[in-house]
């Protein structure tokens, strides 16, 4: 669904946000439920070539995967224009991610709670590239079955890294993800140009 972004007042200020997680976690949901233009995706239909390869037993009904990347935009208010771009998952397509983390201020690590283990390549990649990011726990069934403290434990990640849930097919929710990320951004920024040399 397309929506019509707010016409800017003055000087627009545009940032790039990526959307990593494992495969299958709903990452191309994401961009395109909160995208305010038609995204751009690179889904190709899953073929005997993936047996073995891509593990789809916690997503059966999957016939698709990103190959290359996602691409959406989000107006946030008339000033601010968030360019997203959703990362592969599978390990085998993960020699693009320097290419997509180039320029952006953070991510969105996006996370199934059935398959925690998924996600840690995408936080070890970010935090060992000093990228700010955020934990989005994605409500499959529209349930949050794991609490943001627990999940952070199990992730054994800063208490300072946000953990958010989400609903990746919801507009709305998806939007609070990335304002809650650029509000982490900013006020690591602030607390860096602050902080004694």
């Amino acid at each position: 669904m397309s929506h019509r972004p707010p016409v800017p007042s003055g000087r627009v200020t545009s940032a790039k946000i990526v959307i990593a997680g494992g495969f299958g976690v709903g990452k191309t949901t994401l961009v395109g439920s909160v995208s305010e233009i038609t995204p751009l995706t690179t889904e190709a239909i899953m073929t005997s070539a993936g047996v073995g390869v891509d593990d789809t037993r916690q997503v059966p009904g999957k016939t698709t995967t990103t190959v290359a990347m996602d691409f959406g935009r989000i107006s946030i208010d008339r000033d601010l224009i968030l360019y997203l771009f959703g990362t592969p998952g599978q390990t085998r397509f993960w020699f693009m991610w320097d290419e997509l983390v180039r320029g952006a201020i953070g991510a969105v690590v996006l996370v199934d709670t059935r398959r925690l283990a998924d996600c840690f390549a995408a936080i070890d990649f970010f935090e060992h590239r000093r990228l700010p990011y955020l934990i989005a726990i994605n409500c499959f069934d529209g349930m949050q079955y794991h609490d943001p403290q627990d999940v952070r434990d199990a992730l054994a990640i800063s208490r300072d890294v946000p953990v958010v849930p989400c609903d990746a097919r919801n507009r709305e929710s998806t939007k609070h993800v990335l304002i809650s990320l650029v509000e982490y951004v900013l006020t690591m920024r602030r607390s860096r140009a602050v902080a004694p040399a």
